[in-house]
């Protein structure tokens, strides 16, 4: 058996997430079955992690077991020539047997992009999250280093989710802003609850717009309540951009 390790890039706008769930289209399901059309094999395929309905990825990682002796090369144009045009295959690699995508992963980085100008862009539709308010972009900064470090991040995480701990290590919280008043957040972290970078963006928002301070975020981490946060940013402005091994 080999073992393929994919790059995978998607727009997410069309798909309920990554893992395959019914009542909808995912990355996971769609990959699968065009995979096992290439190789007549009934292939499983294993991700770094889930992404979220409408979340986007840049940089997502997965691999796959197979006995199809396909030079990887092939497989790259193969599969690209059968899938959708919302989702490409960036590279392919062959890999050490034991490698998992998921559990050799050592950290993720999430960029959210937030257009702040007074009109919506006809080209970053479904790419960002329009806000015409001007933001305190000084302030928004100075309260994301809170993030910095090992936390318990239950008060930015979907509540009733389950995990097996809250505590994940924000390597760094960067926010960078660009021309045509398009910012970028970027995160860099061991690990990522669930929808645990939209409730930080939608609270930082919330002190960029005035209603909180760089002193309130930190306040509202160590209260390990979600409902403390402020509201969860939309999907459609999160990309994963990288997995790190």
């Amino acid at each position: 058996m080999r073992n393929i390790k994919l790059l995978i890039e998607y727009d997410g706008t069309n798909y309920q997430g990554w893992q395959v769930q019914p009542g909808g289209p995912t990355i996971q399901g769609t990959l699968e079955e065009k995979l096992s059309r290439l190789t007549g094999e009934r292939i499983r395929l294993t991700g770094s992690g889930r992404t979220d309905s409408g979340v986007h990825a840049l940089g997502q990682v997965a691999h796959f077991r197979t006995q199809s002796q396909m030079d990887i090369r092939a497989i790259q144009r193969a599969l690209n020539s059968l899938l959708p045009p919302n989702i490409v295959i960036q590279k392919v690699d062959e890999v050490d047997e034991g490698f998992h995508a998921r559990k050799h992963s050592k950290s993720k980085v999430y960029e959210y992009r937030i257009l702040n100008r007074n009109l919506r862009s006809v080209f970053h539709h479904g790419y960002v999250w329009h806000i015409p308010q001007k933001l305190n972009l000084t302030e928004m900064k100075k309260a994301a280093q809170s993030l910095i470090g090992e936390h318990d991040f239950s008060a930015f995480r979907t509540v009733g989710s389950p995990t097996r701990t809250t505590i994940r290590r924000v390597i760094r919280a960067e926010w960078k802003r660009g021309r045509d008043g398009l910012i970028r957040f970027e995160v860099e972290a061991n690990g990522f609850l669930k929808q645990m970078m939209r409730s930080i963006v939608g609270t930082l928002v919330e002190i960029g717009r005035g209603k909180m301070n760089a002193a309130d975020f930190r306040k509202i981490l160590n209260s390990k309540d979600r409902k403390e946060a402020g509201p969860t940013a939309p999907a459609q402005g999160l990309f994963l951009k990288e997995v790190k091994y």
